[in-house]
C-alpha cells in the first residue's frame, strides 16, 4: 500500500478502515468462540455499509478536488484508490475466513451453512413448503425498460434476472424480501442442522416465479446511498416536520456503491446505470451474498460455541432503601455492561413517583426502541412533575425513533427542546430537583454513553450518580441556555467552574491540563497523560499532545476507532503510545487522566476529540471528585493499559500490531469484570 500519512496526521477515513480491519481480525482469531466470530463478520459488514453511506460521498467529493488545497488538509488525489484497495483486501480476507475457516468449523459441529451450494435433497421439500407458504407473498418482480419507474431501496437485496421469452430478451428486478422475513431459514434433520439463505430459497424457485421464460442469468445486487440529510439553519416551521420530510428522501439519495455478483452483461448494466443514477457510484464486484451484517441473526444458539456468560453485577447496597438517599450520602458510579443498568432505570423511576420531585431535566441522544426511561419521564409528567427533555433529532440513523418518542412525550405535557440545526447536543446528563420543606435538593446523572438500556447491555460506559450541587447547578444553567435554542456567541456566556462543556470551555481546559503536564516535565517533575476515547481527530488537541511528547510527557492513548495522531515518530511523538481494544463489549467510555504531580485529575464524559465534538456539538465532560471512585477509574484504565490479549498497538504506518505478551495474559474486559465482581 502507498504511504497513507497526511503530513503529521493519519487520514481520517483510512484510519477508520483500519479499525474495521481490527474487527475482522477477531473473526479470524481461532481463540474466539465460533458463533462470536460470525458476529464479528456481521459487525464488519455493518460498519462497511455505514462507511459507504456516510464517508464514501465525502471521498467522492474529495476526488474532484485532486491536486487542489483547502484551508484544512492537502487533498490526496489517490485517497479514493487507497480506500478502495483497503476495502478490497479486507473483503478478500472476509471471504477466506468465512469459506475456509468458519463454514468447515460449523460443519464439524453438525451445523451446515449452505453457501453457494445446491440444497441437499433431504431439505428441498421443507424449503419449497416454506417458499410457497411464506416467501412468495412478498415477491414483487419489476420488468425493466427505458421507461420503468423503479428505484432500488437503499441497502436492500435484489436479483437482476435476464429472461428469454420466445424471441424477446427481458430484464427483471426481483426483490429478496429480507426486510420482511428472516435472512436465514433453519431446517433440522436428525442431529444435523441446515441453514439456508433466503436469497437461495428465492433463487431455487425462479422457475415457479417465471414459468414462461428461459432464465439466462441471475445476479444478486444492492445499491448503497448517501445518508446525509440537508437541514436548513433558517427554517420557519417545525424542525421535526422538516426532518421527517428529509428522512423520506434519505433512501433515494446519491448512490455511492453498486455491489453486484459478477457477470452482469455490459448492455444490461448500462441500462441500470441510467435508470438508477449510478454514474457516480463505485461499481464493485462481490460474491453472490450481500448484507452479511445479517449474520447477527444467525439462527444457532449454542453455549459451547459462544462466549462464557457473565451475569450482570448488581450493587447489593442499593437494593434496600432509597436510591436518592444513597446518592445524597455518596457519589455512586455504574460501569456498564459489567454492572446492572437497573440502578439507572431506578433513578428515573423513583423520580417519576416521588412526591417531593418538582422538576426533571434530561438530554436524550439515542433512545431505546422501547425505552423504559422515556416511559418513566411520561409517567413523571402525568404525575404532575415539570419534565424538560432535550431530544436530539439529528442523531444519525436514530432520527425517526427520536421523533416518535418526542411526539409521545409532548402529548403528555413534557417540555421538549430541540437543538438548533447546526449544533447537535451529544451531552448525556440528567438533573432531578426535590423540594424538602423549604429546601431544594439536587441529584443527577453524568454519563459517557446514552441513556439507553439496550446499548447498555454491550457498550462499556460509566454513569456517575451525584448530589454535587455545584456541578448540578451548572447542568441547570446549561438547560436554561439550551431552551433558548441559540448558538453560543461567546465562551464566557456561562461560567463553568466544574464541567467541561464544548462550545464554552472544554477544548481550552483540556489544552490547559496538557500544558500543566508539559510544564511539570520541563521542570523535571513527574508527568503523564492517559486518555481513552472512541475517536481522535481534532488537530489543535493532537498538536498539543505532540508538544507534550516533545517535552518528555509520557502519553498513553486507548483509541477504539479513528486515530489521526501518528505515534512513535522521533522528534514528534516518540513518547506517545496508542492501543486499540476490541473484545466482546464495545469500548465506548471516554476517560481523561492527568498526573498532576500524583494527585491525578480524572474526567469522564461524552466527548471524543473530533472536529464535530469540539466545534459542532454540545458535549459535557465531568470531574471525578470522590477519591474512591477516582481510584476505581484509574484501576480500570490501568488494567486496559496492560491488556496483551485483545489490545493491538497502532504503529507509525497505521497498522494493528498485536501487543507482545510478557508473562501473565491480561484480557482487560475479563479482568475488569472480576475486579468489579469482587469489589
Amino acid at each position: 500500500m502507498e504511504q497513507i500519512v497526511e503530513t503529521s496526521f493519519f487520514n481520517r477515513d483510512l484510519s477508520w478502515l483500519k479499525f474495521n480491519e481490527r474487527i475482522l481480525m477477531e473473526a479470524e482469531r481461532s481463540t474466539v468462540p465460533l458463533l462470536e466470530r460470525i458476529k464479528f463478520l456481521s459487525i464488519f459488514s455493518s460498519n462497511l455499509d455505514e462507511f459507504y453511506r456516510v464517508r464514501m460521498p465525502v471521498l467522492l467529493a474529495l476526488e474532484k478536488l485532486s491536486n487542489k488545497e483547502d484551508n484544512d488538509i492537502r487533498i490526496d488525489d489517490n485517497l479514493l484508490n487507497t480506500a478502495n484497495e483497503l476495502i478490497s483486501e479486507q473483503q478478500q480476507r472476509y471471504g477466506k475466513v468465512l469459506k475456509s475457516d468458519l463454514i468447515p468449523l460449523l460443519k464439524e459441529n453438525k451445523i451446515n451453512l449452505i453457501y453457494g451450494q445446491p440444497f441437499p435433497a433431504e431439505i428441498q421439500k421443507n424449503i419449497t413448503r416454506y417458499f410457497l407458504s411464506q416467501v412468495m407473498a412478498f415477491l414483487q418482480p419489476v420488468y425493466i425498460n427505458a421507461d420503468t419507474n423503479f428505484f432500488p431501496s437503499n441497502n436492500e437485496l435484489y436479483f437482476l434476472i435476464t429472461l428469454k421469452k420466445k424471441e424477446d430478451a427481458e430484464v427483471v428486478i426481483l426483490n429478496i424480501p429480507s426486510n420482511q422475513l428472516p435472512r436465514f431459514y433453519k431446517v433440522e434433520v436428525g442431529d444435523e442442522t441446515f441453514i439456508v439463505f433466503l436469497d437461495d430459497i428465492v433463487r431455487f424457485h425462479l422457475d415457479r416465479i417465471f414459468p414462461e421464460g428461459e432464465i439466462t442469468g441471475c445476479y444478486s445486487f444492492k445499491v448503497t446511498r448517501d445518508a446525509e440529510i440537508d437541514l436548513k439553519d433558517e427554517y420557519s416551521g417545525s424542525l421535526s416536520e422538516q426532518l421527517e420530510k428529509q428522512l423520506l428522501k434519505r433512501d433515494s439519495g446519491l448512490a455511492t456503491r453498486f455491489l453486484h455478483q459478477p457477470g452482469i452483461p455490459a448492455n444490461v448494466f448500462e441500462l441500470l446505470k441510467k435508470l438508477f443514477n449510478l454514474k457516480k457510484a463505485n461499481r464493485m464486484e462481490g460474491g453472490q451474498y450481500h448484507n452479511l451484517k445479517d449474520f447477527m441473526g444467525f439462527p444457532v444458539n449454542s453455549p459451547k460455541l459462544s462466549n462464557q456468560n457473565w451475569p450482570k453485577i448488581c450493587n447489593t447496597d442499593l437494593i434496600d432503601g432509597s436510591l436518592t438517599q444513597a446518592i445524597y450520602k455518596n457519589d455512586i458510579i455504574v460501569h456498564t455492561p459489567y454492572q446492572s443498568y437497573d440502578s439507572v432505570l431506578r433513578f428515573f423511576n423513583e423520580a417519576a413517583i416521588d412526591a417531593e420531585v418538582r422538576e426533571i431535566y434530561v438530554t436524550l441522544y439515542r433512545v431505546a426502541s422501547d425505552s423504559k426511561i422515556v416511559n418513566a419521564l411520561i409517567s413523571a409528567a402525568k404525575n404532575g412533575k415539570k419534565v424538560t427533555v432535550l431530544v436530539e433529532l439529528k442523531a444519525r440513523f436514530d432520527e425517526a425513533n427520536n421523533i416518535k418518542w418526542a411526539k409521545k412525550m409532548k402529548e403528555v405535557g413534557v417540555d421538549i427542546i430541540y437543538s438548533v440545526t447546526a449544533l447537535k447536543v451529544h451531552a448525556k446528563v440528567a438533573l432531578v430537583k426535590r423540594q424538602t420543606g423549604d429546601r431544594m435538593r439536587y441529584s443527577g446523572l453524568f454519563s459517557t454513553g446514552n441513556f439507553n438500556e439496550s446499548t447498555a447491555a454491550f457498550y462499556t460506559d460509566h454513569i456517575l450518580m451525584t448530589a454535587n450541587k455545584e456541578m448540578l447547578r451548572e447542568v441547570e444553567l446549561l438547560f436554561i441556555f439550551l431552551a433558548k435554542r441559540v448558538k453560543p456567541t461567546s465562551a464566557d456566556l456561562i461560567k463553568f467552574n466544574h464541567l467541561l462543556v464544548a462550545q464554552f470551555n472544554l477544548q481550552q481546559v483540556f489544552l490547559d491540563l496538557i500544558d500543566r503536564e508539559i510544564e511539570h516535565a520541563k521542570q523535571g517533575k513527574p508527568s503523564g497523560i492517559t486518555i481513552k476515547m472512541n475517536n481522535l481527530e481534532e488537530k489543535v488537541l493532537i498538536n498539543k499532545l505532540y508538544e507534550a511528547s516533545q517535552a518528555g510527557v509520557k502519553i498513553e492513548l486507548i483509541v477504539r476507532s479513528i486515530c489521526r495522531l501518528i505515534p512513535g515518530i522521533p522528534g514528534m511523538s516518540e513518547n506517545i503510545k496508542v492501543t486499540r481494544i476490541v473484545d466482546r463489549y464495545l469500548e465506548h467510555g471516554r476517560v481523561f487522566i492527568f498526573h498532576n504531580l500524583g494527585k491525578n485529575d480524572v474526567y469522564l464524559g461524552s466527548a471524543d476529540w473530533m472536529n464535530r465534538n469540539i466545534y459542532r456539538r454540545i458535549e459535557v465532560c465531568f470531574p471525578i471528585y470522590n477519591e474512591q471512585i477516582k481510584q476505581e477509574m484509574i484501576d480500570i484504565i490501568e488494567i486496559q493499559k496492560q491488556d496483551n490479549v485483545q489490545a493491538v498497538c497502532i504503529d507509525e504506518n497505521m497498522n494493528n500490531i498485536p501487543v507482545k505478551s510478557s508473562g501473565t495474559p491480561v484480557e482487560s474486559q475479563y479482568d475488569i469484570y472480576q475486579l468489579l465482581k469482587n469489589k
